[in-house]
C-alpha cells in the first residue's frame, strides 16, 4: 500500500491546474483518493482478467457518471467495440438507479429556498427518468401547466470534474509515448470531454439551447423541442414543458398509432442534414432516449449536448460529403485540406495522401450507398488524415458522432437509405440550375485567375533564375518526398562497407608489421601490430552483430 501511495503521489505531482478558480476542489490529495477508488473498483470487477459485456457495463456504472458517459459514447461506436458490447452499453442510455425523492427535494430547496411550494403545486415522487448526471420528475406549476424538472444529482459535478482531471493527467503522460501515426490524440479527446462536461453540467446552457433550437426550427412543421421556463432555470435545475409521446425506438407503439416508420426515419435524417449544413447548430447525441414522437412531430427532449459549426466548417463539411458522393479523391483531398484546423504542409506527403484517399474511395465505391458503414467510413477518414499530419477540427468529431448515432437510431426504419446520400441530396437540392451555372462560372473564373497569376509568377521567377545562372549564383536544393527510408538504408550499407574496408586495412597493415623486428613486442609480434589485430577483431565482431541484428 505504501508503494502504491508513493507511485500515486509521483504520478499526480502538482502541475497545470485544471481548476484555477477552485470551483471543483481539485487537488493532489483528492486525485489520489479518487484514483485509489477507481483502482479498487477495477480490481473488484477483475478487469485485467477480461469480462463479459454485462460485467463491463456494471463496472462503468460503479465507476460513476463520467465513465457512464464514456460507455454511452462507446455504445454507438461499433468500429471500436464488438457489437455485443455496444448492445449492452445501450442500456446505459436509460437505466440508472434513481436517488431517493427526499434527496431530490433537498436539491430543489437548495436552489429555490422557501419558494419551492410557491412555484410547484405538486411533484411526482416517481422519476420519469434517471440518468448518470440528472434525474427528471414530472410536476405541475401553481399556474396549472404540466412541466418536467431536470435536477442534477448532488455532488455529481465535482466527481465528474475530478475524473476528467485524472484522465487529463493520464493522457498527458501517455502522449509522451504515443508519437507519430497514433490512432487517437488522447489529449484532444480528453479536452473535448472537458468542454462537453462544462456544457452538460450547466443547465442554463441547456435552457439557452432549447430556446435557440426552437427558434431555428420554427418553420419546420415536423420538428420541435420542449418549451423552456427560463426564469425557473439555474445551473443545477432545468424546468421545461412536459412532453407526453412515444419514444422513437418503440416501433410497435408507433405503428399501432398509425405512424409510418420510413417517413419518420427519412424526416429525421433530412432535418439532421438541415441542422448541420444550414443552422450549424445540431443535436450531438440523438440516441433513441432523446427523441419522442408527439402529435406527428419529432421532439428532441434533451438538448444538453449540442454541436456547433461555423460557416466555414459547414461549407467544408458539405464539400467533404459532396466529394464522397462523387467518389472524387482529388476533390476530397482539397476539401479535407481546406477543412483542416491544423496542418504542417512541410510534413505532408501529398502524393501518399491522395493515393490513400483514392484507395479509400475505391473500397467504399464498390458498395451501394445504403450499405456503407458510416461509422467505419468516418473513422477511416479520421485515421487517414492523422497519419498524413492533417488535423481536423474538434467539431468534426462531434458531427461524426452525431451522424453515427442518428444512423443507428433510424437504421431499422429506413434500411435502404443513408445519411451521406441524404446530405448529398440536401446540398444539390439547395442549388438550382442557375446557381449551379453561377458556381461553375465562379470556379472557372477562379481557375483562370489562378492560372494567369501562376504563369506571370513563373515568367518572373524564370527571369531571375536565368540571371543568377549567368552570374554563377544559382544553387539548387531538392527534396524527394518519400525517399527518407531508402536513403537511410543506403547510408547504413555504405557505413558497413566503410567499416569493412577499415577492418581489412588494419588486418593487412598489422600482418605487414608482424614480420619486422619492431620493438616492443607482445605475444611474439610488435605491440603496434597486436593492437591492429585486436582492433580489427573488435570491429569485425561489431559488424557481424550489427548485420545479424538488422536481419
Amino acid at each position: 500500500m505504501a508503494e502504491n501511495n508513493t507511485l500515486l503521489r509521483h504520478f499526480f505531482a502538482p502541475g497545470a491546474d485544471a481548476d484555477p478558480e477552485g470551483r471543483f476542489g481539485l487537488n493532489s490529495k483528492s486525485r489520489r483518493r479518487r484514483m485509489r477508488e477507481i483502482i479498487g473498483i477495477v480490481g473488484k470487477h477483475r478487469a485485467l482478467e477480461g469480462f463479459t459485456p454485462e460485467e463491463f457495463r456494471a463496472m462503468l456504472e460503479d465507476l460513476g457518471p463520467s465513465f457512464v458517459k464514456i460507455g454511452q459514447t462507446l455504445s454507438t461506436r461499433s468500429e471500436i467495440l464488438p457489437k455485443v458490447f455496444c448492445e449492452e452499453l445501450t442500456k446505459l442510455q436509460t437505466e440508472c438507479d434513481p436517488l431517493p425523492f427526499d434527496e431530490m427535494l433537498a436539491a430543489l430547496d437548495k436552489e429555490f429556498g422557501g419558494r419551492r411550494k410557491e412555484i410547484f403545486a405538486e411533484i411526482d415522487s416517481k422519476p420519469l427518468g434517471s440518468a448518470s448526471l440528472a434525474q427528471v420528475h414530472r410536476a405541475v406549476l401553481t399556474s396549472g401547466e404540466s412541466v418536467a424538472i431536470k435536477i442534477q444529482r448532488p455532488g455529481v459535478k465535482a466527481t465528474m470534474a475530478l475524473d476528467i482531471d485524472i484522465m487529463r493527467t493520464l493522457a498527458r503522460r501517455a502522449s509522451r509515448y504515443m508519437k507519430g501515426e497514433q490512432m487517437l490524440d488522447l489529449r484532444a479527446v480528453v479536452e473535448e470531454m472537458w468542454a462537453t462536461f462544462l456544457e452538460e453540467t450547466d443547465f442554463r446552457r441547456e435552457a439557452a439551447n432549447l430556446a435557440e433550437f426552437a427558434e431555428l426550427n420554427r418553420d419546420c412543421a415536423f420538428v420541435a423541442c420542449p418549451k423552456v421556463y427560463t426564469d425557473l432555470c439555474s445551473e443545477f435545475v432545468l424546468v421545461m414543458e412536459y412532453v407526453d409521446g412515444i419514444p422513437v425506438g418503440d416501433a410497435d407503439r408507433l405503428v399501432a398509432n398509425g405512424y409510418d416508420l420510413e417517413e419518420i426515419g427519412s424526416k429525421m435524417l433530412d432535418n439532421y442534414a438541415t441542422q448541420i449544413l444550414d443552422h450549424g447548430f445540431f443535436h450531438a447525441d440523438p440516441h433513441p432516449g432523446n427523441v419522442i414522437i408527439r402529435d406527428g412531430r419529432i421532439v428532441y427532449i434533451d438538448l444538453g449536448n449540442m454541436g456547433r459549426l461555423s460557416a466555414r466548417d459547414r461549407a467544408g463539411f458539405g464539400d467533404i460529403i459532396e466529394a464522397v458522393g462523387l467518389k472524387d479523391p482529388g476533390a476530397l483531398k482539397d476539401a479535407l485540406m481546406r477543412f483542416a484546423a491544423k496542418k504542417d504542409n512541410a510534413a505532408i506527403d501529398h502524393a501518399r495522401f491522395l493515393a490513400d484517399l483514392d484507395l479509400l474511395l475505391e473500397d467504399y465505391g464498390s458498395c451501394d450507398v445504403a450499405e456503407i458503414d458510416v461509422g467505419q467510413f468516418l473513422s477511416d477518414i479520421m485515421q487517414l488524415t492523422r497519419s498524413c499530419n492533417v488535423m481536423l477540427p474538434a467539431s468534426v468529431t462531434s458531427v461524426s458522432r452525431g451522424i453515427v448515432t442518428i444512423e443507428g437510431t433510424v437504421a431499422p426504419y429506413i434500411p435502404n437509405q443513408n445519411i451521406v446520400a441524404i446530405i448529398n441530396a440536401h446540398i444539390k437540392g439547395k442549388k438550382g440550375t442557375r446557381e449551379e451555372i453561377r458556381d461553375a462560372l465562379e470556379d472557372l473564373a477562379r481557375a483562370i485567375y489562378s492560372s494567369g497569376r501562376g504563369t506571370l509568377d513563373a515568367a518572373s521567377y524564370s527571369g531571375e533564375a536565368l540571371k543568377m545562372l549567368t552570374r554563377g549564383q544559382l544553387k539548387m536544393n531538392m527534396e524527394v518526398l518519400g525517399s527518407e527510408a531508402p536513403l537511410a538504408h543506403l547510408s547504413r550499407m555504405i557505413n558497413r562497407v566503410a567499416i569493412a574496408m577499415v577492418i581489412a586495412g588494419l588486418f593487412v597493415g598489422s600482418s605487414l608489421m608482424a614480420g619486422t623486428a619492431m620493438e616492443p613486442r607482445f605475444l611474439g609480434v610488435p605491440m603496434l601490430s597486436f593492437f591492429g589485430y585486436f582492433g580489427s577483431l573488435v570491429l569485425s565482431i561489431w559488424l557481424i552483430f550489427s548485420i545479424w541484428r538488422r536481419k
